[in-house]
């Protein structure tokens, strides 16, 4: 052992017994390969020397090729880490320690305990450093820390780049099960709407979604509804952050939409037994459902990124509204221009939470008034409507506008009837649909007469 690495080993946590009993199980049992490949990883054997080895097995398991000490040896002297004085001894020394496989999935366990302690170490000198070189104010500082931290606990680190290889086999994988699926299966996220996910697919993992509308087209409460969709069907956790609204306010239309009591009635209180009856049946089946709601007016980016962090389990993230956000300096207010810069920076940190937490992001958007400004037939929202900055436009995977004729036409003959369009979608077609728009209820729901659909 070099002498770096006998100084690295008295400060760094590992057990060196274990990491050998995992890479002798796995020679001796190829059984246990695909078990231990889900739990770690090459950067979580502390000794390069094992690393080595349990990234030839790894690399030789996602080609599907037989996995045995004579053919790792092949493999190790093929890609450059074959040593002719120690390797095959040391492959033979690991089958010898390793009487059974039986247990391999503890010694794994504690290979990932040391390697977890090993990276809190490092991110703990990391934050040391920034602190002890004052780089930025103690905002900046805290930021930077709870991501390192954050990154540990997700089991892998922000900066590192990852090799074709796994990231394939990740995508073959997702393939093979949708293909079991005789293509029924949504690659994505579904919104309980069908013919918004025909076009879409669903909202993928970190997805930026902007849905836009001019003020009263319905684009809060689509939203809801999208919201609770997924809470019900994917029984993964929702979270609602409101600038505009109040928690209650929100929860009264969610009760409205589930319960279908007027949004009205439940506001004045002038309900039927009746009601109450439908209300006391909507609440069995809401309070289950672990969507959670954050009306604080002041939140920024980096707020609501570190609240998501803590939510296990997290399926979808709503914003309303993407205007009334405060920028990371804490002003919501100035020229246009650096108004516009700012709303594109929180656009582009809205995207970045969405990879970074690996959900989707549905943020609701106003659009500026140069729709309304056009003829009484072309007032259907485009791109350049949204409001503010253009940014918007580049950072989202998906936008979608909410159009109701009969908002602009009290004698349209189109009452209540509203047009999603999908302006931008970077996993297949554009194009519009029909919703049915129940105001008495602020729910939306898929149109059932007939519609031939129009590409925009």
């Amino acid at each position: 052992m070099a002498m770096d690495d006998e100084l690295l080993s008295r400060q760094m946590p590992h057990s060196l017994e274990a990491e050998q009993a995992v890479l002798g199980s796995m020679l001796i049992d190829a059984d246990c390969i695909k078990d231990v490949m889900e739990k770690l990883r090459p950067d979580d054997f502390y000794l390069r020397q094992n690393r080595e080895v349990f990234e030839t097995i790894q690399t030789m398991f996602l080609y599907s090729r037989p996995i045995d000490a004579l053919t790792v040896v092949g493999e190790m002297e093929k890609n450059g880490t074959y040593d002719d004085a120690a390797t095959r001894a040391y492959l033979a020394q690991l089958m010898e320690v390793t009487p059974t496989s039986a247990n391999v999935m503890e010694y794994a366990g504690l290979v990932l305990d040391k390697s977890l302690l090993r990276a809190v170490a490092t991110a703990a000198g990391e934050i040391t450093r920034l602190v002890q070189e004052g780089e930025g104010g103690a905002p900046a500082v805290l930021e930077s820390a709870e991501q390192k931290i954050y990154a540990i606990r997700r089991g892998r680190s922000a900066q590192d780049m990852e090799r074709i290889g796994p990231v394939l086999q990740g995508v073959l994988d997702h393939l093979a099960e949708l293909s079991a699926s005789g293509g029924a299966m949504q690659p994505g996220l579904p919104t309980g709407f069908s013919a918004i996910d025909d076009k879409t697919s669903g909202f993928g993992d970190s997805d930026l979604v902007i849905l836009a509308a001019r003020p009263g087209m319905g684009k809060s409460s689509l939203a809801l509804n999208i919201a609770l969709n997924v809470a019900k069907s994917s029984r993964k956790a929702v979270a609602v952050f409101s600038l505009e609204m109040s928690k209650e306010q929100l929860v009264t239309r969610v009760l409205s939409s589930e319960a279908a009591v007027e949004n009205r009635r439940l506001l004045s209180g002038n309900l039927r037994e009746a009601d109450w009856v439908r209300i006391a049946n909507a609440t069995g089946v809401l309070s289950p459902l672990d969507i959670r709601f954050d009306d604080n007016p002041l939140l920024t980016v980096a707020d609501m990124n570190a609240k998501c962090r803590r939510i296990d389990n997290l399926g979808l993230i709503v914003v309303d509204y993407l205007q009334l956000m405060t920028s990371a300096g804490g002003s919501g207010s100035g020229r246009t221009e650096s108004r516009q810069q700012a709303v594109s920076d929180m656009s582009r940190m809205l995207k970045i939470m969405a990879k970074e937490l690996n959900v989707p992001v549905l943020c609701l958007s106003q659009l500026s008034r140069a729709n309304e400004k056009r003829g009484d037939d072309s007032k259907r929202p485009q791109l350049s409507d949204l409001r503010d900055s253009g940014a918007i436009e580049q950072d989202a995977d998906i936008v979608m506008f909410i159009y109701r004729e009969d908002y602009y036409k009290e004698e349209s003959e189109q009452r209540n009837i509203a047009e999603c369009i999908i302006a931008k979608n970077r996993h297949g077609e554009t194009g519009k649909v029909r919703l049915t728009w129940s105001p008495d209820f602020t729910t939306f729901s898929t149109y059932e007469g007939r519609y031939e659909d129009e590409d925009e």
